[in-house]
């Protein structure tokens, strides 16, 4: 038997419709083991190498995993064709005890049987330069959020994340909403003219110019002035220029394109869109079985397999004429940054259309199948073509303009309209009659308008992935978590009116903060350098090591900076530093070691004792809880021993554990009893307790106006 893993159970029931007899597909559904939930994991003195471990939810999955691999002859590493899927499996391999010298890598692009068989004829072993690319990267972003969090938490005094790319983009956000917010409108007047060539039918032209140079009114004052003017004028057509002009098809999908398009047409989020291709990609349920429908989703390159473009082209041909076919095949060249490892996405299977497809697809995964499929199609078709007339008109000294557009070859547009809608005020009417130049014009109307300039457009999902495209800022695999990051309903960083990324209040302060003290970071150059870094450890076996340690060294003067703090110590009148340490996050003296002097940074923040637990040896540490302040064992919960320190309104004993407790009062105001041993001591009492046991019943005894009594309604001890 040979054993074939991949990621996700999907997958698994797609390939086993190609495999017959003598292969098992199982799936390691996602990571085997990773870096530590709660903590940072990386080694930072033993030259950042990170800590994986494997969660408690996978050991089943690997106990499975390695039952089979005992059984079987031959086990391929079938995950995804990227560095994430190159890294699991690596995991997978260590986990399962397999040979470093195995080729027991595949990889294939689309999830056909000709693609899989392929494949399986010609493994590899595995890419250690890709592992190490996608440690790094994960290496870099732990180190960056957690030591960064911690910081902007306490500086802050609020529960924040930051993280390496998603920063630098909510600081893009940040940056535009200031722009908008300081924007002054400046006020500009249109005039529009009607007007008719003899026996033809009318037009509007635009003010433009005036004594040869552009032109707009600035003020009602300077408007009315040139409507009057404009009034007594003589009209003639100055210039008739008549083009054709052609529009090329677009590239097929990449990843960010997909995302834009995706927000744009079909009004989903990025995350949304990646969850829906995932499905896409791994197969979909039909009654003939698991079907896989486009190809890997997470791709920056827009070439396309020989074979797939001949089948569109017959497509084409078929479906639409010859003469959307083009005399030459489009090519696209992609992104001097591309990694280019794979295929740009399209459908598997030009013949597998959406409308085919309809019945066994939800509705969203329809529509994006068929954005795909309609793209790619596209992109394969000849160019449209449009006879477009711009128009000049001389009025005097002022000069006005129009221009229309007539589609005479729809081209590719038949399957995919990119056409935006003309917001450009000098457009004029696109219907225009055939004129020449010299001809005169009589004016019908002129109308004015006072207008505004208006400030920068907020950013939509799709503008702030393509600014991050433009810019070199995270890759295509991370856009969609950057997105999820940025408008998660915990953190708040962002919200959306409309389709527009608005910032909260608590996201001025956070950027603030990483600009003041972490420049580098959140600087868009360094950051696009950075990620072109990690690239060349993927791509050129870079030394990845190096590569974090460079990093890291100005790295921390900056972070020991940002815990300087302008609180002072109240013994020896230092600045206080902001630590993170095991139970949390304090103030330290900055004159350490002369001044040892340590204090929470809020009240319910634990901080070390010199105190050692009678129990267990551990250190104590000081909390203070709903009855007061107290210090616990360190080693809680397997140590629950404590003690407390509070001694204000100590009143009673408590029957259980025999510590005072407290006299406290509720939140309507009515008086009650709590053990001072909480939180290991839960005990409470309207009346205060006396430490005693009742004679007749066990319950506990309480004092009520200087008289004892049992606590139970239905003894009736001490009345």
């Amino acid at each position: 038997m040979q054993l074939i893993i991949v990621e996700s159970p999907h997958k698994a029931k797609t390939i086993e419709k190609f495999l017959k007899g003598g292969y098992k597909v199982d799936a390691s559904k996602g990571h085997v083991r990773d870096l530590p939930v709660n903590r940072m994991g990386i080694r930072i003195d033993k030259n950042f190498e990170p800590f994986y471990e494997i969660s408690p939810e996978k050991k089943a999955d690997i106990k499975r995993l390695k039952d089979d691999a005992e059984k079987a002859d031959k086990i391929f590493l079938a995950t995804d064709p990227d560095r994430e899927g190159e890294a699991i499996s690596w995991h997978l391999k260590e986990v399962l005890g397999l040979n470093d010298a195995d080729t027991n890598r595949i990889e294939f692009n689309e999830i056909s049987e000709k693609a899989v068989k392929n494949a399986l004829a010609h493994p590899r072993k595995i890419d250690m330069n890709l592992v190490n690319a996608q440690q790094a990267r994960r290496v870099l972003d732990r180190i960056v959020g957690y030591s960064v969090s911690p910081a902007a938490s306490c500086r802050l005094n609020e529960n924040l994340s930051a993280g390496r790319v998603q920063s630098v983009a909510l600081k893009m956000v940040v940056d535009r909403e200031r722009e908008i917010a300081a924007f002054v409108p400046q006020e500009y007047w249109n005039l529009k003219a009607e007007v008719r060539p003899d026996g033809k039918q009318p037009f509007k032209v635009l003010l433009v110019e005036k004594s040869g140079k552009k032109y707009k009114p600035s003020c009602a004052e300077e408007a009315a002035a040139a409507e009057e003017y404009l009034k007594a004028a003589r009209f003639t057509v100055s210039g008739v220029k008549k083009t054709v002009v052609k529009s090329h098809a677009p590239a097929p999908y990449i990843t960010s394109t997909l995302q834009q398009d995706g927000s744009i047409r079909l009004n989903i989020t990025a995350p949304q869109v990646m969850q829906i291709a995932q499905r896409l990609y791994e197969g979909v349920e039909t009654p003939n079985g698991n079907v896989a429908l486009i190809t890997y989703m997470r791709t920056d390159s827009v070439r396309i397999s020989s074979e797939a473009q001949a089948q569109a082209l017959d497509y084409i041909k078929n479906n639409y004429g010859a003469e959307y076919v083009p005399s030459k095949p489009n090519f696209y060249r992609s992104k001097k940054d591309a990694q280019d490892a794979h295929e740009a996405i399209r459908p598997i299977d030009v013949r597998r259309t959406p409308e085919s497809m309809q019945n066994v697809l939800d509705k969203n995964q329809y529509r994006l199948y068929k954005l795909i499929y309609d793209r790619f199609i596209a992109s394969q078709m000849s160019e449209a073509k449009y006879d477009s007339v711009a128009v000049d008109v001389k009025a005097g000294e002022y000069g006005l303009k129009t221009s229309g557009r007539t589609l005479v070859f729809k081209g590719y547009t038949a399957v995919y309209d990119d056409t935006k809608k003309d917001e450009d005020e000098e457009s004029g009417n696109a219907l225009l009659p055939d004129l020449s130049e010299g001809e005169l014009l009589t004016l019908l109307s002129l109308n004015k308008e006072q207008k505004f300039t208006k400030p920068p457009v907020r950013y939509t999902e799709a503008t702030l992935i393509k600014n991050m495209e433009d810019k070199g800022i995270g890759r295509p695999s991370t856009y969609a978590t950057i997105m999820a990051k940025l408008t998660d309903k915990k953190r708040e960083y962002v919200r959306k009116e409309k389709k527009y990324l608005v910032p909260n209040e608590v996201s001025y302060s956070l950027i603030d903060f990483l600009v003041k003290y972490f420049p580098d970071i959140m600087d868009v150059g360094f950051t696009a350098k950075m990620e072109n870094d990690l690239d060349e450890v993927g791509e050129n076996g870079k030394d990845w090591h190096k590569l974090i340690a460079d990093f890291y060294a100005p790295f921390e003067k900056q972070l020991e900076k940002s815990r300087i703090t302008d609180v002072k110590c109240e013994k020896c009148g230092a600045p206080m530093i902001i630590k993170s340490g095991r139970y949390g996050n304090y103030y330290a003296c900055s004159n350490y070691p002369e001044c040892q002097n340590i204090r929470p940074v809020n009240e319910k923040v634990a901080i070390p004792t010199d105190k050692i637990c009678p129990e267990c040896g551990s250190i104590m540490v000081e909390r203070e809880g709903r009855f007061g302040k107290f210090i616990a064992c360190s080693n809680y919960p397997k140590c629950r021993y404590t003690v407390s320190l509070a001694t204000d309104n100590l009143e009673g004993v408590c029957p259980e554990c025999g510590k005072p407790t407290k006299k406290m009062t509720s939140r309507k105001g009515k008086v009650f009893y709590g053990c001072s041993g909480y939180p290991d001591c839960k005990f409470m009492s309207w009346d205060m307790p006396t430490g005693k046991k009742c004679p007749d019943c066990g319950a506990y005894l309480v004092s009520v106006n200087g008289k004892v009594k049992c606590s139970s309604k239905s003894c009736k001890y001490g009345e």
